[in-house]
């Protein structure tokens, strides 16, 4: 897996709402906030990329080592027909291939070993982003809702929005570069609604599944 990703992670889990808002309070805040989420969103997407790419290499690597296995099965019964035809030329043959096969086979195994400590460490990546994204929008809900009630919620004309909306962009990388020392970059455009619906989703299904299985266990 890629640095970058591990990198982004660490820099994302440890931001805080808190420090933003009070480091750049006359600077857009509630998009600020909303430039954060966008940027767990684009992570999280590419956490999931990562680990489709993984799950596909392992695949490929667990049906090789299966044929493989195989097919070593396969010449021990032919090696034993030829020895017991007094054909050593043939069994040395199927022997010198079980020889490759038995070199072949550690190779595959460490591989799939390897493919399974990245996938564990991503899926940890992804639940930790997706816990994290829900105590930003938390947070910003009650920024939101304190600034209401004092009357100070961002309520500016369109033109002026775009222009603090810009401007809260440049400053989150700021931030994350200033912390980390890892340079921002711009954020890729999805459909934040459909993420939020899919992450929520997955989570009720998951919650769902825990209790079904401690209601099972209980039985």
């Amino acid at each position: 897996m890629r640095e970058s990703i591990r990198r982004r992670v660490a820099r994302l889990l440890s931001a805080s709402m808190n420090s933003l808002v009070t480091s750049f309070e006359n600077s857009a805040p509630e998009s600020l906030m909303a430039e954060a989420v966008r940027e767990m969103d684009a992570v999280i997407e590419e956490a999931r990329s990562e680990l489709g790419r993984l799950l596909a290499q392992k695949h490929m690597a667990e049906k090789r080592l299966g044929e493989e296995k195989k097919r070593y099965e396969g010449l021990s019964e032919q090696i034993r027909v030829a020895v017991s035809l007094n054909r050593d030329d043939l069994a040395e043959t199927g022997i010198a291939e079980q020889m490759d096969i038995e070199a072949i086979i550690p190779v595959l195994t460490a591989s799939i070993d390897e493919c399974l400590e990245k996938e564990k460490e991503l899926e940890g990546f992804i639940q930790a982003l997706q816990s994290k994204k829900r105590e930003m929008r938390s947070e910003m809900a009650a920024y939101k809702k304190s600034q209401e009630k004092e009357g100070l919620s961002e309520a500016p004309a369109k033109a002026s929005l775009d222009t603090k909306a810009e401007k809260a962009g440049s400053l989150f990388d700021r931030i994350l570069e200033n912390a980390s020392g890892v340079p921002g970059r711009g954020m890729q455009t999805a459909s934040a609604a459909k993420l939020a619906e899919l992450e929520e989703l997955s989570r009720k299904n998951a919650i769902s599944e825990r209790l079904a299985a401690l209601k099972t266990d209980k039985t």
